[in-house]
């Protein structure tokens, strides 16, 4: 179990901030607000810069702290008992203040833009049925990501070379697909951000306990899936070669 220590903490609310403001600053500026919103607002464009900005974090920022800025993510690293739990929480508050404070940035920077799409807070689309389903999209969005950083970040054979491209990668896909649906927050400092800024707290529930609920079951998959060929040295049989 690796210490941390104030620059870790500096890391992560520097990475969160950086990370919301982006997010936020590009649903202003490429989400459309009204009823037909999702089909007139290139989730392309948002998710590239979602994959970018976060795969930018990883390399510059996350060398200090490991790069969470996400704490579905911090979870997953204190169940791994990759950081101890009193960082955890420390962790945790330093990204969701750096939520806020990326939030207020496009805030100041997009005032009268903003103001419709409440500066990028996350909203449940009306193409889904309700909160139900906008949970499950949450939870499923996260247990990707998550699982991506455990399996080639911190897991026994992680290919650290590659984690920023594989993370920023997934973070990407997720903000197209997921983003029409629920905004892809997938992280509650994400959320809790602009939420604060802008007043919006609808569904609350939904974007702090779904990206908690896909990183425990991230880390079970991990923990009972892929550890264990990790451990033995097993990598699973190539397609045609079963005898």
């Amino acid at each position: 179990m690796e210490d941390r220590g104030l620059s870790a903490y500096i890391a992560e609310l520097v990475g969160t901030f950086f990370l919301v403001f982006f997010i936020t600053a590009v649903g202003v500026l490429f989400i459309a607000s009204g009823d037909t919103a999702q089909f007139g607002s290139d989730f392309a464009v948002i998710g590239l810069t979602y994959g970018f900005i976060l795969t930018v974090l990883i390399i510059g920022i996350g060398i200090a702290s490991g790069g969470h800025f996400n704490p579905a993510i911090t979870l997953g690293a204190a169940l791994m008992r990759k950081i101890a739990p009193v960082d955890a929480v420390i962790y945790v508050l330093a990204q969701l203040s750096g939520g806020v404070l990326g939030a207020l940035v496009t805030k100041a920077l997009l005032e009268d833009e903003g103001r419709a799409s409440n500066y990028g807070a996350a909203t449940i689309s009306p193409l889904l049925g309700g909160a139900g389903q906008g949970f499950i999209v949450e939870a499923l969005g996260t247990f990707l990501l998550v699982l991506t950083v455990l399996a080639v970040a911190l897991g026994i054979r992680a290919k650290k070379e590659w984690a920023p491209l594989a993370i920023g990668l997934t973070f990407g896909a997720i903000g197209m697909v997921m983003g029409p649906l629920t905004g892809a927050s997938v992280n509650p400092a994400r959320w809790f951000g602009p939420a604060l800024v802008s007043g919006e707290f609808a569904d609350a529930w939904v974007y702090v306990i779904a990206p908690l609920v896909g990183g425990a079951l991230a880390f079970l998959f991990y923990k009972f899936v892929i550890s264990g060929k990790e451990a033995s040295g097993e990598t699973g049989v190539a397609p045609g070669t079963q005898s």
